[in-house]
Order: structure tokens, then sequence, then C-alpha cells
């Protein structure tokens, strides 16, 4: 009995011994343990698997058949070349999203989800069909590009569109939206401009601020693109952007600044090419000592897809995630953080930083989404946002608005086939997109049938002409428009009240633009503005264009010709109807330039260096059309980039930046001082009037003009903007401008600092750069430093600055 007793004693010892164990030894759970207990409890397999991305499920073409009736090489490819292997584990596990654009590796065993990723810009782009769901289309809204927002001048919208963005996003099941792009309009022909906001930094980091602020209201991430430099598609993969310590630091990097500080999205994706001689996600002096040291950025860092070379060197520099990822690079991380050339604690840290993101994730709080966004409520946002952004760039003697029920004649082929947005990764699978054509008709004006159904035909007909595109993320080439007769456009203007020819242009991943058919008109599209004004002015009737346009075209050589411009930018797939709501003046047209349009391509100050030179590809290298040809590009321009070159400079531009019409009119009133305290924080007031017949919105710029201290200045620069409300006749509405020391601070390289010159600083608020309606000065006594940063990002060649010469 005693020796029974004993063994039931000692088995009961062995099981509490076990159960104790068991719980001692349990996995830390993410959520539950802290960041850095989940971190300490990983293998460093594990940790690699956090820190590189889990691949890339895209549309792809396979390589062309050996021979008729042959099946082509199933390989997927990607620009014309194989895409690196991903880890096998990876491919067996099912997208939770269908076409997003890649997925965070979970680690089940310690409460980690897997998290998706997805682009893009102007709306979400995922995959319209599923194998799961036969007959059913997941559609996503087409909102209005990047540089469309930013001409509304209006933070507001802009959030309140990313609020509907972000619906979209989380009830698609989405994590973290790989947008907005904020790279600098450099030059006219960069092929992602229609993504991007602004020539100015100002403008660029608050609208990103506003439409990040309004998408992760609503529990999902976005990420801020491409840090940095990234302002052009030629060779954008392997071109060394050459260019100063001073225009890094007050152009191409204010924005990101100004943006992160505003709104802290949760990722910032660095860029593909160089900068300096080091690749952007090989660049510790961009990500850690600028990003993570000087702006105290706590979110996650992850490469553009297949960006930089070196993996070890990525991870080293603060990258904290490899995307898309593929098996190479998850071995080499593995093998330098075994070989000690990656340290445990920059892992941790990029670890954590991965992590910190993933506990923000819709998918770790198990959120319940329906697949079913409220695309019609967002479809009216993106309309209303549209409208805003339009620029009304001539209006001869009143031409706009039309009357209501107006016989319109229409021109041009993107009349119905109208841009809604650009190409790649840019593009988004929308329900519907409204043409011009249905927009005029849903806004009651009389359309001639016959000749729409003629005009159908003949794009059809030369549809099945053009080549297919080569790559997936490739725009089909544009059809040439249609040759119309003297007698055709004769019968036309007796028989319309007013003509409205649409000259359309896209753009976007992959290619520049070109400056011939392009940035110019072609000599058709020429000749039949021509032919189109010469009948209906013959008859005393008027003639508009629309130009539904990504990016800056040439104006200067025809605008005489016509009666009326209406900027209609990328407006999304309420296209036609945002488009008549301003030509009818249902919306008054408040919409502004962002971005400046030159007279011609030769007054761009970038145009002599723009996309810079290529190198003789390495002697037995194959070309990689991902990668482009080694290349490099100089900022010869330094700091002057679009109205700053022509304030200073005194160069003329076709419309300015800042310049819009309106249907109404509008007065300011005195600009004063009202504040400037010990610590030079200043604040100024204007009243603005609505001295017109109609409502209206007005945008108000503040630009500053500093004296002359120990560094060239530009003659002018923004330094913040407003927009009114909706003002009635005879409504006033007072403005306030804040301006503090740092915000007149310029970058003195030889001292590493930012510094406020002494002396007298004179503010301009004004309706575009050029036209300054008030003005006053206030005067600071001392210089001030209003901060010591690290002197990185030097250039490693001798720059021939624009205002040395």
């Amino acid at each position: 009995m005693k020796k029974l007793l004993f063994i039931c004693l000692t088995l009961a010892v062995a099981l509490h011994g076990s159960a104790q164990n068991g719980k001692s030894m349990a996995a830390p759970q993410l959520g539950v343990n802290t960041v850095d207990e989940v971190i300490a409890a990983m293998t460093p397999e594990e940790k690699v698997k956090m820190v590189v991305g889990m691949g890339f499920k895209i549309p792809v073409m396979p390589s062309p058949a050996k021979k008729e009736g042959e099946k082509g090489d199933p390989t997927a490819e990607v620009l014309g070349i194989k895409l690196p292997p991903t880890n096998a584990e990876d491919d067996l596990i099912a997208e939770k999203v269908a076409g997003s654009a890649g997925r965070l590796h979970g680690i089940p065993r310690l409460g980690i989800p897997i998290v998706t990723v997805s682009d893009g810009p102007a709306g979400l782009r995922i995959a319209p069909m599923r194998k799961e769901s036969p007959g059913r289309t997941y559609y996503a809204t087409a909102f209005p590009t990047g540089t469309s927002l930013a001409s509304t001048w209006d933070t507001a919208l802009v959030r309140k569109l990313g609020v509907a963005f972000g619906e979209e996003i989380r009830d698609y099941g989405v994590d973290v939206l790989l947008a907005p792009g904020m790279n600098t309009h450099r030059n006219p022909l960069g092929g992602r401009n229609f993504e991007y906001y602004s020539e100015d930094p100002i403008v660029s980091g608050n609208m990103a601020a506003a439409i990040v602020n309004g998408i992760q209201s609503q529990g999902v991430g976005a990420t801020i693109k491409h840090f940095a430099a990234n302002n052009q598609e030629t060779n954008r993969a392997s071109v060394n952007t050459v260019v100063s310590e001073r225009a890094m630091r007050e152009i191409y990097l204010k924005g990101f600044e100004i943006a992160i500080k505003k709104s802290d999205p949760w990722a910032i994706m660095s860029s593909y090419n160089k900068i300096n001689g080091v690749y952007a996600p090989e660049n510790r002096e961009l990500l850690t000592t600028i990003l993570k040291d000087e702006w105290k950025y706590k979110g996650m860092v992850m490469t553009d897809w297949f960006g930089g070379k070196d993996p070890v060197a990525m991870i080293n520099a603060g990258n904290d995630l490899l995307m898309p990822g593929n098996a190479a690079q998850t071995q080499a991380v593995f093998s330098g953080l075994q070989s000690g050339k990656i340290s445990k604690r920059q892992m941790d840290d990029n670890v954590r930083r991965v992590l910190h993101l993933i506990l923000k994730s819709p998918t770790f709080k198990k959120f319940a989404y329906s697949d079913n966004p409220d695309l019609k409520g967002h479809a009216e946002v993106a309309r209303m946002a549209a409208a805003d952004g339009m620029i009304l760039l001539k209006n001869l003697d009143y031409t706009l608005p039309l009357k209501p029920g107006a016989k319109v004649a229409f021109y041009g082929n993107t009349t119905f086939e109208i841009v809604a947005g650009g190409t790649g990764s840019g593009d988004v699978n929308k329900a519907y997109v409204v043409s011009l054509y249905d927009g005029l008709k849903n806004a009651g004006y009389a359309l001639d049938e016959n000749w729409k159904n003629t005009y159908q035909a003949f794009i059809a007909y030369e549809r099945t002409k053009r080549p297919k595109p080569k790559f997936f993320f490739q725009a089909p080439a544009p059809i040439p428009e249609m040759s119309l007769t003297p007698e055709q456009l004769k019968q036309h203007a007796a028989d319309a009240d007013i003509a409205v020819f649409t000259i359309g242009r896209n753009a976007g991943e992959g290619a520049d633009r070109k400056v011939e058919n392009d940035f110019n008109l072609s000599a058709v599209e020429r000749k039949l503005l021509e032919n189109i004004v010469d009948a209906y002015h013959a008859k005393g009737k008027r003639v508009i264009v629309v130009l539904n346009i990504g990016g800056v075209i040439e104006t200067a050589s025809w605008r005489d010709v016509c009666d009326g411009i209406l900027l209609a930018w990328q407006p999304g797939q309420e296209a036609g109807n945002a488009i008549a709501d301003v030509l009818s003046g249902k919306v008054n047209p408040s919409g502004k330039l962002a971005t400046t349009f030159p007279i011609s391509y030769t007054d761009e100050p970038s145009a002599k260096n723009f996309p810079g030179k290529e190198f003789p590809q390495p002697e037995g290298t194959p070309f990689n059309p991902m990668m482009g040809r080694p290349a490099e590009v100089i900022y010869e321009e330094d700091i002057y980039v679009g109205y700053r070159y022509n304030s200073t400079f005194h160069a003329a531009a076709a419309y300015p930046f800042g310049f819009g019409g309106s249907y109404t009119t509008f007065g300011y009133g005195n600009l004063a001082v009202e504040s400037i305290d010990r610590d030079n924080n200043i604040s100024l007031i204007v009243g603005v009037k609505n001295t017109g017949k109609v409502a209206g919105k007005e945008v108000v710029q503040c630009y500053l003009t500093a004296p002359a201290g120990t560094l060239k200045k530009p003659a002018l620069e923004l330094k913040g903007f407003a927009k009114t409300n909706l003002l009635q006749p005879g409504e006033s509405q007072t403005l306030r401008f804040t301006m503090n020391a740092s915000d007149l601070a310029s970058y003195d390289p030889q001292r590493a600092a930012w510094v406020t010159d002494a002396g007298t600083y004179t503010v301009k608020i004004g309706a575009s750069s050029v036209d300054i309606k008030k003005t006053t000065t206030f005067t600071l006594s001392k210089d001030v430093v209003t901060e010591r940063v690290h002197p990185v990002l030097k250039p490693t060649v001798q720059i021939a600055v624009l205002y040395l010469n």
C-alpha cells in the first residue's frame, strides 16, 4: 500500500512538473507578449522571414512558342525577364486578396499572421476575377490621380477622399496600401508624374499627409513612396541621381519630411535609383541617418519591388523589408546574419518595425472584411474631388459655362476613350468609366447620335489595328485622330451651338514621355483643331478644348486659336460627369496649377539633362530591361525647379504655378502681420471676398522672398496655402497663415544646418506665383540656426549648378 501511494505521488509530481515545463516553454504570442519577447523567441530563420516578403503573383505573359502549335515556356516573365524564384513553401499558400502586390510572412506559432499589401495611388489595384467566386467581379473605385488632387489645393477634401479610399482598402481585406506616390515633378516628361502631386514640396507634403491621414483613419496603412529622388522612369532602377545636398534637403526630401511629421505613415518605400552613387534601399545615410535618426520616423521601410542589388546592404541600411521577396534574398540575408555581416541588433530593429506594423493591421485584429465596399458612395467622392481639381486655363469672353440645353458638337477620340488614370501600378480595375459624351448627355446637352456612331465605329476599327502592349502594365498605343473634311466641319458648325475638342494623353510605369506627339500636339491634332476653329469661328461660334492629360503639355503655340481651355487632368471613373459638372457651371472651377506649364520644352530648366546619359552595358552582362542600362542624371538646375526657376531667372511660363480661372472674381483685403513672437513665430491674416456674380472658391497662396544672405535664394518660395469655403457673391472670409523660423530656413551644406538669415522678408499673398495681390514685410534681427543635421548624401562629383554659371 505504501509502495502504491509512493508511485502515485511520484506520478503526480511528474505530471505537475511536465505541465509547468510545458507552460514555461509555450511560445510568446504577438499582441499578448511584448514585441521584444516575441523577437527573442524567434529562430534566425524566422527573423529572416520577417524581413523578406513572400514573393509576387502577377499577370504575366509566357515566352513565345517556338513554333506553331507548341506551347510557350510557362515560366513567369515580367518586363521580358524571368522572375527570381520564390521560396517554394510560400507558393503553396493561397492569397487572401487575389491580385494584391505582395505579402509579409506570418509565423503561426508566434501568433503572427500573413499581411497583405496592394497598389495603388489612384485606387486599389486587385484582381477583378477570382476562381472561388465565378460570375462575380471585384471592382475598385478609380479616384482622380495625384496631380488632379493636388490641383484642388484642398487638404480637407483630399483627406475626405482618403477616408473613402481607406474604407475600400479595409473592406477588401487589404492591410497596407502602397501609396501615395509623392515624388517631385522635376521634368514634365516624367512618366509617372500623374501619380505625384507637384513640383513644390509644400504642396506635395501636405497633400500626401492629408490622404494618408484619411486612409489610416480607417485602420489600414499607407506607404509614401518613392524615397527619394525617383523622378524619372528611364533607367529608373540603374540611374545614378547626382544632386547637391541642398537640393536634396530643400526640394526632394522636404515633401517627405512634411508628410511623415504630419501623418506618420505606417510604411515608406525606398526608391530604385542610386543617390550620389549608392542605391536608395542600400543607403544608410538616407534610411537611417536622415529618416530614422533626424526625422524620428518609427514606422517600417520597404523596398520597391525587386529594388536594390545587395540584400545584406539593404538590411544594414535600415531597409526593414525586402519586397516582394525571393529565395536568393532569403539565403543571402540568412548567410549575412550567420556570418555577422548583419548584426543581431540591426536585424532585431528591422524585425521590430515589421512587427509593429503587423500589430496595427486589420488582419492581426481579425477584422471581418466584407468584400462589399460602398462603391457608389466612393464614386460620388471621386466625382466631387475630380471637379474641384479641374483648372480653367482660358475663358474668352465668358465662353463657359455652357448654356443649358446647348447643342454641343464633339471631337477627339478621348471624348469616348477618356483616360481615367495612368498605367502600371497606378491603374485600377474599375466597374466603368463615364465618357465625356455620356457626361454631357447626362447633363442635358443635345448631342448628335449619328455622329457618335460614326466616331465609335472609327475607334473600334482603329483599335483592331494597333499592336498589343508588350508588357502587362503598358497602355496600348493611342489611336490617331479621325481626319475630317472642311465640308463635314462646316455642316457641324451650322447645326451645333458650340464645339468641344478633347485631347487625351496617357503614360505610366516603365517609360517616360516624349516631346514629339506627346508633350507637343501631333501634326494631326494641330490641323484638326485649326480646322474646327476655322469652321466654327466662320459661323460666329466658339470652340472649347478639354485636356484629359496626366502631365504637362505644350499649349502656348495653339491656345490663342480657341476660346476656352479646361484642364481636366485624369479624373477617375466619374470623368465625364465631373467634366460636365464644370463645363455646365454646376461646379465653379477652383483648381489651380501645382506644376508649371512652360512655353516650350526647352524652357524647362531640366530639359538639358533629362533623363541623363547612358553608359555602355558591361561586357558579358545581358541587358535587363527591368534594371535598365547604366546611366547618370545630374540635377544641374539644383533648387531651381519649376516656378523657383521662372521667378528667379525671369522666365515666362505659358501658365504659371498656382494659376487657375473661375466663373467669378475675388478681391483681396489688407494683409497684416498679426503677431511675431520672440521665437520668430509669425501669424498673418488676409481677407478674401467674392466680388463676382456666382458662388466660388479661391485658392490663396502665401509666398516669401527672403533677404540675401550667405546662400543664394530663389526669388519666390511657397510657404503656405489655403482654400476658402464656397463663398456666395459678396461673401468674405478671413484666412490665417502661420510660419516659424524653420519655415524660413535654407539648408547650408557648409554648416550642415538649416539657417534663417537676418534681414527683411517680404510676404506675398497671391492668386498665383505671378499674380501677387498683397505684400507686407517683417524683419528678423539676427541669423538663427533652426536645426543642425548630419553632413550626408554628398555628391562625389562636381555639379555645374545652374545659378553659378
